[in-house]
């Protein structure tokens, strides 16, 4: 085995099912758990040695496994912390282990009245994984608050702290899921909050929450309670449901695809992104298409919010391949606009 020398738990066939909360997925070939930098480091320098390859779990939140399972070691990310690293008159910075637990980081920033991330309450997952789809709800991304991050350098075999430019985020995007998928294994991160209130304009969605209960004094805790309400009510809970949350990200189109859309559909919700880029709602673009309350080969896309879908009765990952592949195709005849998923494949 060679991982003889190692002090961690090493698991063997491990079902991913139990670990990802769609609740579908072959066997890991091996598992471990690590709590410290240090064991990330000597996990990952075994598994080059036999050139075995990594995946990192937080939460299993955002990641779909195929029924082949995992020839390599899944390393789940249990690294602690949560530390005041500077502090001035406008602003607090934090770093926090890869492994917390996002929404009780969230909860103690909210506590200590800091703005920044309270829009992003409720997301499920570790704090670690914030970064690298960018995270994003109501307003705000993770990627404006994100001074730095330090991770093990696969390819050098060291520790790095990259900066918030060396990311590459974009809309659910970063190097980490982009060109550099598999290389760093963050396992901290630093935010740098604000002491100041949360301030209108508020996301759309947010403000008619607001105006609905005629909240008009804002802190981070009543916008914090807010979207934990929204959320609610329009995200199943993966414990009772298993879904992976927005299982589709939502479309970036161009001015003119804009405009053939408002021609068609002049009711098309949309959210102007700056530089002659809309985002339109997927989950409208599904719902349009016909699939809301749909069930295709045991997955139901949710009749609350089209861009969920929900492992009903689904046995295998192929199910979820082929009811993913139809609604996007279904999209497309009817739109020409490409959906993709935002779940990462194992």
């Amino acid at each position: 085995m060679g991982y003889n020398d190692i002090h961690m738990d090493i698991h063997t066939n491990i079902p991913l099912k139990n670990f990802t909360t769609m609740k579908l997925g072959g066997n890991a070939r091996f598992m471990t758990e690590v709590h410290t930098p240090q064991e990330v480091a000597e996990v990952c320098k075994n598994a080059k040695s036999q050139s075995l390859p990594i995946f990192i779990l937080g939460g299993g939140s955002n990641v779909i496994a195929t029924d082949d399972g995992f020839t390599g070691i899944i390393i789940r990310m249990r690294i602690p912390g949560f530390e005041v690293i500077a502090d001035d008159l406008n602003s607090t910075t934090i770093q926090i282990g890869a492994g917390e637990i996002w929404d009780d980081v969230v909860k103690r920033t909210v506590y200590m009245r800091l703005s920044g991330i309270e829009t992003l309450s409720a997301i499920p997952g570790t704090a670690g994984a914030a970064p690298v789809q960018n995270i994003g709800a109501y307003g705000q991304e993770v990627a404006e608050t994100l001074e730095s991050l330090t991770a093990y350098d696969t390819q050098t075999d060291s520790f790095v702290t990259l900066q918030n430019a060396d990311c590459g985020f974009s809309y659910r995007h970063s190097i980490f899921r982009g060109d550099q998928t598999g290389r760093y294994v963050i396992t901290s991160i630093t935010l740098k909050l604000s002491k100041n209130n949360p301030q209108p304009p508020f996301y759309e969605a947010l403000q008619s929450y607001f105006d609905q209960h005629n909240i008009t004094i804002f802190t981070q805790t009543v916008v914090r309670d807010a979207v934990i309400d929204i959320r609610k009510n329009k995200l199943p809970d993966p414990k009772i449901l298993p879904n992976t949350g927005s299982f589709f990200k939502n479309a970036i189109i161009e001015t003119w695809q804009l405009n053939d859309l408002k021609a068609a559909y002049p009711d098309v919700p949309t959210y102007d992104m700056g530089d002659g880029k809309f985002k339109v709602p997927t989950g409208w673009l599904i719902e349009q298409a016909g699939f809301k309350g749909k069930v295709i080969h045991g997955i139901k896309v949710h009749d609350k919010n089209a861009l969920v879908l929900i492992n009903q009765s689904a046995t295998s990952y192929n199910d979820l391949a082929e009811a993913r592949d139809e609604i996007i195709s279904g999209v497309r005849d009817k739109f020409k606009i490409q959906i993709e998923q935002e779940p990462l494949q194992i």
